[in-house]
């Protein structure tokens, strides 16, 4: 998996880099064939009465689809705990769906008639 990290409005320091790969790396436990993740972190703005207000904003490219996710928190940390937790349970109804789907060629067997009498012809 390909993570790509992005600060917005505040400072990407190593220590906050790597954690943020450590919780990205894994959600391949719940899903195996993610291709990419963009993450975003920041403040949203300067201007708030009760402080800073930090957001994450996470990307995830999985086959024919993009799951997205952004959450907000007084902490940026927590915000990121967040966002992994609420992308595990997206990735999980995903991969169920999938599961549960089933494949064309499945699709085409189920609907061919067959008749009663086909076993009595040989």
């Amino acid at each position: 998996m390909q993570i790509s990290i992005k600060a917005t409005n505040t400072e990407l320091t190593s220590e906050i880099k790597k954690y943020i790969e450590e919780k990205m790396n894994s959600l391949n436990r719940y899903f195996n064939n993610i291709i990419e993740a963009k993450v975003e972190v920041g403040v949203n703005s300067t201007r708030h009465q009760k402080g800073e207000i930090f957001f994450c904003e996470v990307n995830v490219v999985v086959p024919n689809r993009i799951v997205r996710v952004r959450k907000t928190e007084k902490k940026l940390l927590k915000a990121i705990d967040k966002t992994k937790d609420h992308l595990r349970v997206m990735l999980h109804r995903y991969k169920e769906r999938l599961k549960g789907r089933p494949r064309k060629e499945n699709e085409k067997m189920n609907n061919v008639n067959i008749p009663e009498d086909f076993n009595d012809l040989g």
